[in-house]
């Protein structure tokens, strides 16, 4: 089995924009240091049965973590210095003395949560960088030896155009990170304002969102331009110069074991998963009263999951020859809608197959 990928949640942020769904926010000073506590528990007391490859910060903004933490951190998970270890990262927050901490701690690869480079966009979502800032924390991260970079870009935000979504990939041109990734806007009610388009309202600029005609023009355009500068699309929503996809995320489309820590984290070893509690409140009220964080586990459904999960890599998947007669009639269904294309006996999305593919998965799931 391949070595185990860690993600480690840490739902913290200076500010929760508009578009964000995720289980992060701004929290007291008092719970983040109580969370901290809980998350250096919960991995102290995990017994290691392999070394992990990789490591993923997320949240939240674990970047805002002071650095001496980060490194009393990271120096409870084995393994190091590990093939990849990622810091999620929000533009503006870097400076030379936490750059320098993370290179110290292991980190070699960060991803930027820029989002857009156009003022307007950014200002509607409560972001405070602009794109001289992006640059100037690209420089920062080349100069410290961090040449592993993502930028984060969303594709449908409030009041954005083709012309802004050119304007956005202009600056990936100059900037020129190994890595992209570029996501959908989804209306979702869990983000304010994804609950503000179910309600038909108009604050955080709902009633500017592209419409789903027009976000499909952008990524089409997106997948145009970065593969022109040496960018291809290796999974539905990431972009690599070859050579330089992210290895952890790769863990979780190929079905790979991950352990998570902290709040809403996820695990997989490769039977079966679990979650942890949602909210940095709950977890740490797990660890006042000696509670595990788990809530959730069940055995994985494998072979439904490899058709939902390694369809959305650009290689897409070798189905077995009982799957070949299980799926035919979809199969052959989404072939002749132009939606999946055979070669030999891969399976994969095409371009169209790619903007419709929750359609597609949805066959393969009982």
């Amino acid at each position: 089995m391949a070595q185990p990928g860690v993600y480690i949640s840490y739902p913290f942020c200076a500010q929760k924009c508009s578009f964000c769904n995720f289980a992060s926010g701004v929290f007291p000073r008092s719970l983040e240091v109580e969370y901290f506590t809980a998350l250096r528990s919960e991995i102290g007391a995990f017994r290691w049965k392999e070394c992990p490859d990789t490591v993923y910060l997320g949240g939240g903004t674990p970047s805002q973590m002071e650095g001496c933490a980060l490194v009393d951190l990271l120096d409870a998970i084995p393994g190091r210095p590990w093939r990849e270890a990622t810091m999620e990262a929000a533009p503006g927050t870097l400076n030379a003395e936490n750059v320098a901490a993370w290179c110290s701690a292991g980190i070699n690869r960060v991803s930027l949560g820029v989002q857009s480079f156009n003022a307007a966009e950014l200002s509607r979502t409560g972001r405070k960088h602009d794109a001289a800032i992006v640059a100037a924390d690209g420089a920062l991260l080349r100069s410290s030896g961090i040449e592993n970079i993502n930028v984060d870009l969303i594709a449908g935000m409030p009041g954005q155009t083709l012309r802004s979504w050119n304007e956005s990939l202009d600056w990936i041109e100059r900037l020129a990170p190994p890595h992209v990734s570029v996501y959908l806007f989804e209306v979702d009610e869990d983000s304010r304002l994804g609950f503000e388009i179910l309600q038909g309202g108009g604050r955080y600029g709902a009633a500017a969102v592209p419409t789903d005609d027009v976000m499909a023009e952008m990524y089409g355009v997106a997948l145009e331009r970065l593969a022109a500068i040496g960018i291809q699309r290796y999974e539905i929503s990431n972009f690599a110069r070859p050579g330089m996809e992210s290895h952890h995320n790769l863990k979780y489309w190929l079905l790979h074991p991950y352990i998570g820590f902290g709040a809403d984290a996820h695990s997989f070893d490769g039977e079966r998963r679990s979650s942890n509690v949602e909210t940095a409140q709950e977890y740490v009220d797990c660890a006042k009263t000696g509670k595990a964080p788990q809530c959730e586990t069940a055995i994985a459904n494998l072979e439904q999951e490899r058709f939902f999960v390694g369809l959305r890599l650009l290689h897409g998947i070798e189905p077995r020859a009982e799957e070949w007669v299980r799926f035919a009639e979809p199969i052959e269904r989404f072939v002749k809608d132009g939606l999946l294309e055979r070669e030999g006996a891969l399976l994969r999305l095409t371009g169209q197959g790619v903007l419709l593919s929750n359609e597609v998965f949805q066959e393969f799931v009982n």
